[in-house]
């Protein structure tokens, strides 16, 4: 009995680590403060943070205690896509500012001397990432 119960300890502990991993490149990026800076509520970063975190532990806890709910399949089918869309949403952003840390985009028009069409680029660039997920997860 006790072997399980060290194995669950380090399980937690792993997973405490693995997220505040990722906690730490959510900051590290600088998603949140973008984010409040685009939208003009830079003075509500700090709620924006505490919503993430609150998310995290969250999905986490779902993730470790499913819960089983009788929904109308109406129900449960728009609740999972506006679920997916919100994560898509968040995967999206989370790219969008990874790439704009590295700067890859800026350098990649720089040495092609691209001057005009850089949004469209990104914009179709999006499209596409968005188009092609659909059909990894439609078929």
């Amino acid at each position: 009995m006790s072997g399980y119960m060290l194995l669950g300890f380090l399980g937690v502990c792993g997973g405490t680590m693995i997220a505040a991993g990722l906690c730490a490149l959510i900051t590290s990026t600088g998603i949140v403060t973008r984010m409040a800076d685009k939208s003009h509520t830079a003075s509500e970063v700090r709620i924006y943070e505490s919503i993430l975190m609150v998310g995290a532990v969250f999905w986490n806890g779902l993730w470790l205690a499913p819960v089983k709910l009788r929904l109308a399949t109406s129900i449960a089918l728009a609740l999972i896509g506006m679920t997916g869309v919100l994560q898509g949403i968040f995967v999206g952003c989370l790219a969008v500012s990874l790439a704009e840390t590295l700067n890859g985009t800026a350098i990649f028009s720089r040495r092609v001397k691209l001057y005009k069409g850089v949004g469209v680029i990104i914009l179709f660039t999006a499209l596409g990432k968005t188009i092609f997920a659909l059909f990894q997860f439609v078929l």
